[in-house]
């Protein structure tokens, strides 16, 4: 299925026009696309990325414009334009620096179907056992995890690194009586604590966390739930493998990606936009900035539970989410 970009004929069209550009970039560097002129809006955002590749944040801010007023349907280059107009001279945001933005965006849009069906699944997925002793990696704030708890889980661990999103989950369960044990330390400061080391758990699972793992230490990570649990479960994203951050492919997708996933936040007034999408959108480019997660394709998920000493790896698709179709990996 091709996706109809703004600004172009066919998906394909986009594809070859960017395709030039590309291996001009890629053959002479910069300097052999900063002063191209481009035939289309495609082309001109395409130069805005690479610019802002390159850090020059005012020139990427020209094109991005440029782009805009050529496909003004587009609600990533009107978006972009803006944001990197507003950034060009303070610099760009972080993704967590608007608290009411981040906010906004996971309790709204797609995410309302996405943790409903991860909740869901959780909690038949409890519903299997009588008892359940469970560790929770990367719990974050408990929207995937508070509406999914039954009495049967017995014992409860927490790992979260973040304390402002441990404690509206603590806040959570306290309220509700639930007992608990919390560390808040990344996965990799628990599995060298000897909490890390205690018994076995029934059931690990780990919601849209485990893809800050680097991949050369992701092995390791899942080899050692392999060893403390009998059954991992795992929510991630099933993301395309491009290679380059900008082959032509790469920013196709992220651009059809995000026209979607915008148009969840079309009556925010661009709070959702500014404040979360964009500056995701643009770090993803942003060379400058030190890398955070590691996403990839459903085959390498259930590769490396495989390779970490999981028999068995079932892998279905949860929810279709507008960035990529959520998947629930159930590894023993």
């Amino acid at each position: 299925m091709h996706i109809i970009s703004p600004g172009w004929q066919t998906a394909k069209d986009w594809l070859m026009s960017l395709e030039s550009l590309w291996q001009r970039y890629a053959g002479g560097g910069y300097a052999a696309v900063r002063d191209a002129t481009p035939a289309d809006a495609g082309e001109c955002f395409y130069l805005a990325l690479i610019a802002f590749a390159e850090g020059e944040p005012d020139r990427a801010a020209r094109w991005a414009t440029m782009a805009a007023e050529r496909a003004p349907q587009s609600r990533v280059y009107t978006q972009a334009a803006t944001y990197l107009a507003r950034t060009a001279g303070a610099g760009t945001a972080r993704v967590y620096d608007d608290g009411a933005a981040f906010a906004a965006f996971i309790r709204g849009g797609g995410n309302v179907g996405l943790y409903a069906a991860v909740s869901a699944a959780l909690r038949a997925l409890y519903g299997e056992y009588e008892s359940l002793r469970l560790l929770d990696i990367g719990v974050g704030d408990g929207l995937a995890l508070l509406p999914a708890l039954t009495p049967a889980v017995i014992r409860l661990d927490l790992v979260e690194p973040s304390a402002a999103l441990f404690a509206v989950t603590r806040a959570a369960l306290d309220a509700r009586g639930i007992a608990y044990q919390a560390h808040g330390v990344t996965l990799a400061e628990f599995m060298a604590s000897a909490e890390g080391q205690r018994g076995q758990w029934d059931v690990i699972q780990a919601t849209w966390s485990l893809q800050s793992i680097p991949p050369d230490e992701r092995l390791a990570a899942l080899r050692w739930l392999r060893t403390h649990g009998k059954r991992a479960i795992i929510a991630e994203f099933d993301v395309p493998d491009f290679g380059a951050t900008l082959s032509p492919e790469r920013v196709r997708y992220f651009v059809a990606r995000y026209e979607r996933g915008l148009a969840e936040y079309d009556g925010d007034s661009g709070l959702v936009a500014q404040g979360f999408l964009l500056p995701v959108f643009c770090g993803a480019f942003d060379r400058a900035a030190a890398r955070t997660n590691w996403e990839g394709p459903a085959q390498g998920w259930s590769g490396d539970l495989r390779a970490a000493g999981f028999a068995q790896v079932i892998a279905r698709t949860l929810y279709p989410y507008f960035w990529a179709d959520a998947v629930l990996f159930d590894a023993r």
